[in-house]
């Protein structure tokens, strides 16, 4: 299969998606930030000075997700039906993983708002943190599943 958002001479264009069929679609992002022991106590404790990490970081992933045609080139604007964010703490690694879940009633698919949602959400944890730990990572974002579309499923290999 050869690349879709390039013409026959190479150049960028926007896949015209008016021939799909509508389907429910829908696509899974996880991502993490590593951080201080430190900080995830006060992530965890709502100690941060500038606010609820979590709560902002959430906001930001659906607000980011919902425009990401917006940021992403070639990605058509697709109509939401549902967006869920949520975090879990990894006291061992000590990390937060994000987990972003979109979906929708389109002709393509969200793989790309999910992802965007993850690193909207990571990039606002690190804003908020960042006084305390500029040491903080992000890593390991990834699609993790995807269903719907001429494609069918997709579940990332552990």
């Amino acid at each position: 299969m050869g690349l879709t958002h390039t013409d026959e001479s190479g150049n960028a264009r926007m896949v015209d998606v008016s021939e799909k069929d509508i389907t429910k679609r829908q696509a899974v992002a996880q991502g993490r930030i590593r951080v201080k022991p430190a900080t995830l106590a006060m992530i965890r404790g709502n100690q941060v000075k500038k606010g609820d990490v979590l709560s902002t970081a959430r906001i930001a992933a659906i607000m980011a997700a919902k425009d990401t045609s917006d940021i992403i080139p070639l990605c058509h604007p697709i109509p939401i039906t549902e967006i869920a964010v949520d975090f879990e703490i990894e006291q061992e690694e000590p990390a937060v993983l994000i987990t972003v879940t979109v979906s929708a009633l389109w002709r393509t698919g969200v793989e790309m708002e999910a992802i965007v949602g993850v690193l909207a959400a990571a990039a606002t944890i690190y804003d908020m943190i960042k006084a305390v730990d500029r040491s903080a990572v992000i890593t390991d974002v990834s699609l993790i599943k995807k269903t719907g579309g001429k494609s069918g499923t997709y579940t990332k290999e552990k």
